[in-house]
């Protein structure tokens, strides 16, 4: 009996020895993107992307989360992570300095709107104001600049000032800025609290406007090429799948914010189609050359990569 005993636990150890090592090649053989995010309604696609592989055999999401895109972008340029969900024109700037990154699909369409004090009646009440923008190097200042120059008049005829996204609706209430354009949920917070209303929505000012991206860095995209293919492609069909009822899921999941600030701000925004084309990303950068957020910005064909 002793025996018996001693080698039913000998087979029993032997067998969860095998399935041990079978767990650890399975998990082997599965990769793992590590992409940077600002917890912002224009990074869903990837936070989508992150749950729908979650038990995927052979590419996985990290997600690391950065409270500014400075520390975002550090950790970027720094090989930190593999890639992110960042403004495009920082992405541009880091590309133009050296850093080698490609951009590999949008983050989303539309999904910026410009928030201004209620008593501003028109943009042409915008003269003398002060108006509030994330960073110089983003698609807000680029809407801000498109804004004024609707309705005649330019950017020195206003006082700009970079503030962070989180402060923007207080202090628009508090009247220590008269408007601000920047990433959503954040003009959908000033509209939610009456401090402001919607002045321009992205659409209204540049049609199919380019804001944020999906980028990769190059040592990524060259070393691991299937996965790097896998990754993206899964990327664009979480962006496709993401309808109202999903993308408020993620967003409350994700971003803590109340339930009248995401059925605002997802209204304004979409996530379908995420390929970033040659005609979209020279007027993109066309815009960052007229309003002075560089003179040199990278071409398409050196910074977009579409095919793996």
């Amino acid at each position: 009996m002793k025996k018996f005993v001693q080698l039913t636990t000998l087979l029993i150890i032997t067998a969860l020895t095998l399935f041990g090592c079978g767990t650890a090649k399975a998990s082997e053989s599965v990769e793992t993107v590590k992409i940077a995010y600002l917890p912002i309604t224009h990074s869903l696609a990837a936070l989508e992307e992150a749950d729908e592989l979650a038990d995927n055999e052979n590419v996985r999401v990290e997600l690391v989360k950065y409270g500014s895109w400075p520390e975002l972008l550090d950790a970027l340029n720094s090989g930190q992570v593999d890639g992110a969900s960042v403004l495009i024109e920082l992405a541009m700037k880091s590309k133009a300095e050296g850093v080698g990154i490609k951009a590999v699909a949008l983050g989303h369409k539309d999904g910026n709107v410009i928030v201004v004090s209620n008593d501003v009646k028109s943009g042409a009440d915008l003269k003398g104001k002060t108006i509030a923008i994330p960073h110089r190097q983003s698609s807000h200042n680029i809407l801000v600049n498109d804004a004024l120059s609707k309705d005649g008049l330019s950017i020195d005829d206003i006082n700009v000032v970079e503030l962070a996204p989180t402060e923007m609706p207080s202090a628009l209430a508090a009247g220590t800025i008269d408007g601000y354009c920047v990433a959503e949920p954040f003009g959908a917070m000033g509209v939610s609290i009456g401090a402001g209303k919607v002045l321009y929505t992205s659409e209204e000012l540049w049609e199919d406007s380019v804001c944020c991206a999906l980028v990769l860095t190059d040592d990524f995209i060259e070393n691991h090429k299937d996965t790097a293919k896998l990754f993206v492609e899964g990327y664009k069909t979480a962006g496709n799948n993401l309808d109202a009822d999903t993308a408020k899921k993620v967003a409350k999941e994700y971003l803590n914010q109340k339930d009248d600030v995401l059925d605002i701000s997802l209204k304004w925004i979409s996530y379908d189609n995420l390929e970033i084309t040659k005609e979209q990303y020279e007027e993109l950068a066309e815009k960052v050359k007229t309003y002075g957020l560089s003179d040199n910005p990278p071409a398409y064909e050196d910074f977009v990569e579409n095919d793996f």
